[in-house]
């Protein structure tokens, strides 16, 4: 501790030394939570009556530049009135110089850090969709019924940045959990999307008495492909079919159409006689999610 003291100054000893001690705080010569000389010792070393040291230390106490921990050990604290961290960059900086200063490694403030975050409860859901149009449609219905936040990302890019697992409840088709179980939590595994059936639509086609003309509109390519199979038998050559895809803000006029059948996320967008609302994923499915968020967060 590089502390110099003039017996000649007007300056009272305790004032030079209670100052430069604030000084080599501000300056990160010493720092938070680092340890102090007993008074005996700063005293030989600066050769002054150690009453003088007692009386400095006790000044920057009442002054909250140092606190006494347990066995009356005197430590840097925090200064009464200065400003906490005001961002997350400043907060990360004093972990990692705190690190540092106790002699930890990057490498293992960088391991500690991610298992610690991992075993965080889940603030969002993360939908892991190869298709944006999927993920769309999921991502409205995973908010709509369970009201929290949802992200959504492709396989390819959670393979590349395993760090999303971070904070997130994995939601996503069988086959892609199964890729990436490695880069999920064990503790929290991913929930499985399932799919409602399409039986109900189906029958409001069939029950359709004079040829009609039918629709289905989605912001998916894929969802348009399958209801175009899924519904040929009911369709036959009796009724007309249209696969209609549009943006998430475009408006569209399908009065002449019989019956639409609409996605989650185009269902606003669409004007027709009869609209009917095609909920891509199973509700017992959204239960499922629910309930692991829930036992996520009580964990």
């Amino acid at each position: 501790m590089d502390i110099s003291l003039s017996k000649s100054s007007d300056v009272p000893l305790r004032q030079q030394l209670a100052e430069q001690i604030v000084f080599l705080i501000t300056t990160g010569k010493l720092r938070v939570g680092q340890q102090l000389p007993s008074v005996r010792a700063l005293a030989r070393r600066t050769d002054v009556h150690h009453n003088t040291v007692s009386d400095a230390y006790q000044d920057l106490v009442r002054r909250k530049w140092l606190t006494r921990r347990r066995g009356s050990r005197l430590v840097v604290g925090v200064r009464a009135g200065k400003q906490a961290p005001s961002g997350l960059d400043e907060i990360i900086n004093e972990s990692i110089q705190r690190a540092k200063d106790m002699g930890f490694s990057l490498r293992a403030l960088t391991e500690r850090v991610r298992e610690r975050l991992l075993a965080e409860p889940p603030d969002h859901v993360l939908v892991v969709e190869e298709e944006a149009g999927l993920c769309e449609i999921i991502c409205r219905e995973v908010a709509e019924a369970i009201g929290c936040s949802v992200e959504f990302c492709s396989p390819e890019r959670f393979s590349r940045e395993p760090s999303l697992a971070i904070g997130s409840q994995v939601f996503a088709p069988h086959f892609a959990l199964e890729e990436l179980r490695s880069l999920i939590p064990g503790s929290r595994p991913g929930v499985p999307i399932t799919y409602s059936g399409v039986t109900q639509h189906v029958e409001l086609i069939r029950k359709l008495k004079t040829p009609s003309m039918v629709a289905a509109v989605s912001v998916s390519s894929s969802m348009l492909k399958t209801a175009r199979s899924l519904f040929a038998p009911a369709i036959g050559r009796k009724h007309s079919f249209q696969s209609i895809s549009i943006t998430q803000k475009q408006r569209i006029d399908l009065r002449s159409v019989d019956l639409v059948f609409c996605d989650s996320v185009s269902i606003e967008s669409v004007d027709c006689k009869r609209k009917i609302h095609y909920r891509l994923v199973d509700p017992k499915c959204l239960e499922n999610l629910a309930m692991a968020i829930t036992a996520g967060r009580r964990a």
